[in-house]
């Protein structure tokens, strides 16, 4: 296989297992964050009744998921885009070109 379908293959790979889940993550994160701050709403975070708890999950929630949907992004930067055509080397070994002062 060549570069360009394993970089393909890793993209659609990262986007399965890293993309999806984190956007995902950005809808669920909001979600916590205002039920957290709705007066009265009953909150059941792993056993704590706290708002507070629910307000620390969903910013939590959001951070993380903003890394997993980076991920792919920085899988097709590195493996997909064009890279620059290398610089000319020149040969500064032979001899020097004449003064014509």
């Amino acid at each position: 296989m060549d570069k360009r379908t394993v970089g393909i293959i890793g993209l659609v790979v990262a986007i399965l297992f890293c993309g999806l889940p984190g956007l995902c993550g950005l809808c669920a994160g909001p979600l916590y964050v205002v039920v957290g701050l709705i007066p009265g709403s009953e909150i059941d975070m792993f056993g704590s009744s706290d708002p507070s708890s629910a307000i620390g999950w969903g910013i939590g929630t959001i951070c993380l998921s903003v890394l997993f949907v980076a991920i792919p992004v920085l899988v097709w930067y590195f493996t997909l885009r064009k890279k620059p055509a290398a610089a000319e080397v020149v040969d500064y070994s032979g001899p020097l070109p004449p003064d014509d002062m």
